[in-house]
């Protein structure tokens, strides 16, 4: 009797592209080449009540034109398995998304799907198609951000 073992049997994806240079640091896959996200912290701020997470500049540097971007993560620090991506509007030459109104929760993250590759590589996927606009992948409960932008 042969047994043939693959890593989508066991659940695991295999990943061949380019390793991500630093860990704990998101990268959009264009082809053969990884594009860092923009790295940084949003500052919350309290405005008319609501609480507002807001991320400097107007636009993010990291940017692809695929409307279904697909990331990878050496981690380390991060827990791959608690990040979302919110969409960010541009106001006042800032990108910020409203987290609560009134104490209550508004902002919900887009659906995606974490899938392991390697032993320290994952794999982000978002479901959906995103329209062009800004961006920006956190750890839940976490002011870190990792912002792109569609265009």
């Amino acid at each position: 009797m042969i047994l043939i073992c693959s890593g989508a049997l066991l659940g695991q994806e295999k990943y061949s592209g380019p390793k991500p240079e630093k860990a704990d640091l998101l990268y959009l896959v264009h082809a053969d080449n990884l594009v860092a996200t923009e790295a940084g912290e949003a500052k919350e701020v309290d405005r008319k009540g609501d609480r507002i997470a807001i991320i400097a500049g107007a636009t993010s540097p990291a940017a692809t034109p695929l409307t279904s971007p697909i990331f990878i993560i050496r981690a380390d620090k991060i827990n791959p398995d608690q990040l979302e991506i919110y969409k960010l509007e541009v106001k006042n030459g800032q990108r910020e998304v409203i987290l609560a109104h009134k104490g209550k929760p508004v902002a919900k993250p887009l659906m995606s799907t974490v899938t392991k590759v390697g032993e320290d590589l994952y794999k982000l996927e978002v479901d959906q198609d995103l329209a062009p606009g800004e961006y920006s992948i956190s750890p839940r409960d976490s002011e870190l951000v990792f912002c792109f932008r569609v265009y």
